[in-house]
């Protein structure tokens, strides 16, 4: 039986953490081929550091010849990443940095396996998508607000209602569980890149306090609630130019932090064959509707692939002791209400869109679909089928 009363703990980091600026520039990548054509090819891997960006990979269109005016813009769709992040330091400025275009065209070898008529997933492996009821996005607690502590943190420095912020920052917040719910906040931690006139720990907490207690929900505070503000002490030197980033290194960050398993395959700068991003997508999805019909409070969903092959190769449901309905039952209905082949979960999501960048920060789950078909697997419209192919199989 599940343990009802516990403290866990997620993080999250901006972004402007150099891991979160390389997944914002490989996903910028990624939405101006698919912006050019729908059904590009891009496998995109970005390494930051002091004053330099190295952006390779993979690549392909269906009319090749327009690839080389292509890869000539990256390095200014690198650049104006940079410039939205807010990175204008001296030693790593959207400007003046190096960048270095690596990208090339996709392997014959890869891509015979998924173009065509064979349509077959991009590699193997295995993805995971999760959903509990402790919040209203039906997303894991200390993931949800650790992403919303920095994202409200984002607005108000390029407000610039808080302009000693600068865009490197990490939170990470311990709740405790009382009868499974979240009930209150056991510690708080928050360090983020400051102007040097913040002189102390102190003036930083002064700054975020308010907008972390208008971001929690009322009552999790309490007077017992550790703080831990940039607890180190300054923190100026931030960014690439304090820590290299890399594309893909914060894929707990990425999904439920750590509330639920990982595959392990990264999201940002692939393309919606590799379904690595496309599957994981679809089992967030599924398991979302799956606890929006009712059929269960948490839901952990799991697919599995083969490089080459279309359909997957097994599907499994664990609904954590609070199922409705047999979890077996879940799996049956699964394949009766959503195709999942890779171009079955790309139509239905409407994937083949310029819609990633936006994902690169603040998490990939857990958010509004937009108007343009961003963040499509969160909506909860396949709960009815769910239900009504589950209740007609008893």
């Amino acid at each position: 039986m599940s343990r009802l009363d516990y403290v866990f703990t997620s993080e999250s980091v901006s972004e402007g953490h150099p891991d979160k600026l390389c997944d914002r520039i490989s996903d910028s990548v990624l939405d101006a081929f698919l912006a050019e054509d729908p059904l590009a090819r891009v496998a995109c891997e970005t390494f930051a550091t002091t004053n330099r960006v190295v952006i390779g990979g993979e690549v392909g269109l269906t009319d090749q010849s327009k690839m080389a005016p292509f890869l000539a813009s990256v390095e200014d769709i690198a650049r104006d990443a940079i410039r939205d992040i807010g990175y204008e330091q001296e030693k790593f400025h959207w400007n003046t940095c190096r960048i270095e275009n690596l990208l090339h065209q996709q392997s014959a070898h890869i891509a015979q396996g998924v173009v065509g008529q064979n349509e077959g997933a991009g590699d193997q492996g295995i993805m995971f998508g999760y959903a509990t009821r402790e919040t209203p996005e039906l997303m894991p607690a200390p993931i949800q607000y650790s992403h919303a502590i920095l994202r409200r943190l984002a607005e108000a420095r390029k407000s610039g209602r808080e302009p000693l912020l600068r865009p490197d920052a990490k939170t990470q917040i311990s709740l405790r569980y009382a009868g499974g719910r979240p009930v209150e906040v056991t510690s708080i931690v928050l360090s983020t890149q400051h102007e040097s006139e913040a002189q102390s720990s102190a003036d930083i907490r002064a700054i975020v306090e308010p907008y972390i207690r208008e971001t929690l929900p009322e009552g999790w505070i309490t007077k017992d609630t550790l703080w831990w503000v940039n607890p180190t002490g300054a923190f100026v030197i931030g960014g690439p130019d304090g820590d290299a980033g890399l594309t893909g290194r914060k894929i707990i960050v990425d999904t439920y932090g750590g509330a639920a398993p990982h595959g392990g395959g990264a999201f940002s700068g692939k393309d919606p064959t590799k379904v690595d991003r496309s599957a994981a997508y679809a089992a967030r999805y599924l398991a979302k509707n799956v606890v929006a019909a009712g059929l269960a409070d948490r839901c952990t969903i799991q697919l599995s692939y083969a490089i080459g092959v279309a359909r997957p190769l097994s599907i499994y449901a664990d609904l954590h002791g609070t199922g409705a309905v047999d979890a077996a039952a879940i799996e049956r209905a699964i394949p009766e209400v959503m195709d999942l082949t890779p171009r079955g979960i790309r139509e239905h999501l409407s994937l083949n869109r310029p819609i990633y960048a936006r994902t690169s920060a603040y998490g990939h789950f857990g958010r509004t679909p937009d108007q343009d078909g961003g963040f499509s697997w969160e909506r909860t419209d396949l709960a009815d089928a769910l239900h009504r192919t589950v209740a007609q199989a008893a």
